[in-house]
């Protein structure tokens, strides 16, 4: 850690006329020997190194949304070239140019802090041994060596042995609880941190790899820093819980107003964009009308997170513009609420003894019709009569008997088509009726 230390020696005078500044601000209120002077200032300085870092934390968020997007092609192009690790390679290149994605831009934030982080552990150590080091002269250092923070020194760490504790002047049992204490909270913090991101920003449709490794570091990232807070210095412990804490706060900020698309945190923030809606009728803030407008831009490619939103925003009446805006729409109400009533009007299904009894029902019902069409066709027909031929008389006569025959035959054709046309079924002809 020392090696390290030194490599960012270069660094150090910066460091530690920031912390002197902090510290003549802080003493002035609470005494300049005081623990709380020498720990504000050490968390002054993360608050403003973090500050300055904003640009890359955001740049962190894009770049790890785009690796979590981009897995299921990067699983494809393994899949598709797995025996040829160079073509691999170039296509995975090819890919992060096309997308403008940096894998490293996820790594940017921590190893920007890294140089001041060793720097602060080489002035606290410095301290601990006596030296003084960059602007801190023999007056500061003196200062430092008699401040506490809840009874441990600044520069005790958790290894150090008594004697070298009892001489800046505290117990190691004072400085073993403080420095276990801290280094239990470090390591509660990254998992936390870690978990939240995992848990609520990760879009749970896409299963990949990349998942999994994270899932994993959520667990080993904190085991590392319990194993190494155990040689940090008191003052570095605070730095580093610090850091942890504003990382948290900043995280839950992002995923609170900025999350992954697919992720349980967009669900949670369109519902309350939609609350927002319903209740004030339109869209506030450009961010919001930014984020709407993105949605509307996306056509059937919305995730369900998105539908929902939609769906939720037709029931209230409002129809979502390509603009970021909303506007009322009885017509959308209306259509919203028909769906919903002829869902709500569906048939419920029947047991099986509601079917047979309605079964039989339908049964009994033919049976008493085909009865009646039976009497209807008894009514309807005529009695035979006699058809027998008379003898035949010359002249007139001869011709009126064949226009009668005619005439009969002509309505008894027509009765039966009538007949036919009524029940379906023709009577029968009698055996003296033409072909």
């Amino acid at each position: 850690m020392d090696t390290i230390a030194n490599f960012f020696s270069f660094i150090t005078t910066p460091v530690s006329w920031v912390i002197v500044q902090f510290h003549k601000m802080y003493g002035a209120i609470f005494g300049p020997d005081t623990g709380w002077a020498w720990g504000l200032s050490i968390v002054s300085l993360v608050v403003l190194i973090r500050i300055c870092l904003i640009p890359l934390f955001v740049k962190q968020i894009k770049s790890t949304r785009n690796m979590q997007a981009l897995q299921p092609k990067m699983k494809a192009i393994q899949e598709r070239y797995k025996s040829d690790k160079q073509r691999q390679s170039e296509e995975m290149m090819k890919l992060y140019k096309e997308t403008g994605t940096n894998p490293l831009s996820s790594c940017l934030p921590i190893l920007a802090q890294s140089p001041f982080f060793f720097a602060l552990y080489s002035v606290l150590s410095h301290i601990a041994e006596g030296k003084t080091i960059g602007v801190i002269n023999q007056s500061l250092l003196d200062s430092a060596r008699q401040a506490h923070i809840f009874g441990a020194p600044l520069a005790a760490k958790f290894t150090d042995s008594a004697e070298k504790v009892e001489a800046l002047g505290a117990s190691i049992t004072d400085v073993r609880i403080v420095t276990a204490v801290m280094i239990v909270l470090m390591s509660a913090s990254q998992f936390f941190t870690q978990r939240q991101l995992m848990m609520k920003n990760v879009d749970l449709s896409v299963k990949t790899p990349y998942m999994q490794q994270q899932k994993m570091l959520m667990y080993i990232f904190p085991v590392i820093f319990a194993v190494m807070g155990i040689n940090f210095p008191v003052g570095v412990l605070v730095y580093w819980l610090t850091t942890n804490v504003w990382t948290m706060g900043q995280q839950m900020y992002v995923i609170n107003q900025n999350p992954t698309p697919g992720s349980k945190a967009q669900d949670a923030y369109l519902q309350r964009l939609l609350k927002s809606i319903t209740h004030s009728g339109e869209v506030k803030g450009r961010r919001r009308k930014s984020v709407v407008k993105v949605i509307v831009a996306k056509g059937s490619d919305r995730n369900e997170n998105e539908r929902r939103f939609f769906a939720g925003l037709s029931k209230a009446g409002f129809a979502a513009q390509a603009d970021g805006t909303v506007i009322k729409s009885d017509t959308i109400a209306a259509e919203a609420e028909g769906g919903a009533a002829a869902r709500r009007q569906q048939p419920k299904r029947q047991t099986k003894a509601q079917r047979q009894a309605a079964a039989q029902q339908t049964k009994g019902s033919e049976a008493d019709e085909a009865a009646e069409a039976t009497e209807d066709a008894g009514s309807d027909a005529e009695p035979k009569t006699s058809l027998e031929k008379k003898p035949e008389t010359p002249g007139k006569g001869d011709t009126q008997g064949q226009s009668s025959g005619r005439s009969r035959a002509t309505s008894g054709g027509n009765r039966q088509g009538k007949s036919g046309q009524r029940k379906g079924q023709q009577r029968p002809k009698h055996p003296s009726s033409k072909k």
